[in-house]
């Protein structure tokens, strides 16, 4: 459905159970900076939940203290805030449990490295718009965006 990601070689997926810790089952390298798609399992049925990304990386100019607020892929996709201002390796376990969902498969890609440098948000922005466009909404998890 999104042939614009088949290009980042740097990408990745992992499962995600309720029961487990999303910091160890997390596959996403550090200082890295892309975008995540987030599919729900639930009763043998897969469906696009979620489109994440994470910041932009730091300008070799910014301050070191600004730098460090910046927020990879790995940090916004464990830390990240979500469903309010829980961070999602809190919030997934018990969303899970609402709706059901047996478990999340999580796809990663890298949109900046050597060979590419398209902004994460312009990439979600640009999935997004696929996404609607197809099913006349956004995803369910990315209703408050």
């Amino acid at each position: 459905m999104f042939d614009e990601l088949n290009k980042y070689k740097k990408s990745g997926n992992f499962f995600f159970r309720a029961t487990d810790s999303l910091t160890e089952v997390s596959n996403v390298p550090a200082n890295r900076y892309g975008v995540y798609l987030v599919y729900a399992l639930c009763k043998g049925r897969v469906e696009l939940i979620y489109i994440g990304r994470s910041g932009v990386p730091p300008k070799d100019q910014q301050p070191a203290a600004k730098a460090k607020n910046i927020v990879d892929l790995k940090r916004d996709i464990i830390d990240g805030l979500q469903f309010g201002e829980t961070e999602r390796k809190n919030a997934w376990p018990i969303q899970m449990m609402v709706e059901d969902i047996d478990a999340l498969h999580v796809h990663w890609y890298v949109t900046v490295d050597k060979k590419n440098d398209d902004l994460p948000s312009y990439m979600r922005t640009k999935i997004m718009q696929i996404y609607q466009s197809i099913y006349g909404k956004r995803p369910r998890w990315n209703s408050g965006i």
